[in-house]
């Protein structure tokens, strides 16, 4: 090997560096990894699904359904965790705040057994606030889909 990365290879990451950048624990930790990372620009997250979820007893005990507003928290912290992980040590100890969150919808329940795929694109980035595209997906069919913003507040200032 010359040393030299190929453009096209992707970074992944594990649940020890998602804890390291992002402040979530149990149970509101709504990442499990994240398969692909494209520096600050894309990346693929995964949250298996199971039956032990907090909210699935009080979330229709009939038939349990992952809260929609969930699916759009854990899109958000796989941009979060892609942003802060993109910046590295020159933002340690920063949160990413979420400040919108538009053009939502649900199209599927995702119940306990699925495997949710969270795509985050990031559409644009001014200053300290980025805005995202997020698809969560099983089994290669969406789930539900939304635009949302947040903003990078340095420890400072949180």
């Amino acid at each position: 090997m010359d040393g030299t990365t190929d453009a096209s290879t992707l970074e992944a990451i594990d649940i020890q560096r998602i804890m390291e950048l992002l402040p979530h624990r149990y149970p509101f930790l709504l990442v499990d990894r994240i398969v692909e990372i494209n520096g600050d620009q894309s990346a693929v997250g995964i949250k298996n699904v199971t039956i032990n979820e907090p909210f699935f007893p009080g979330h229709f005990p009939q038939r349990p359904i992952m809260p929609g507003v969930l699916i759009v928290e854990a899109l958000a912290q796989t941009a979060g965790a892609m942003v802060l992980h993109h910046l590295g040590d020159a933002v340690s100890g920063s949160l990413v705040y979420f400040m919108t969150i538009e053009k939502a919808r649900f199209r599927k329940p995702v119940e306990p057994g699925h495997v949710l795929r969270l795509h985050v694109e990031q559409l644009q980035q001014r200053r300290n606030i980025s805005k995202f595209a997020g698809r969560a997906m099983v089994n290669g069919k969406l789930h539900a889909d939304a635009e949302f913003s947040a903003m990078l507040v340095p420890p400072d200032a949180a």
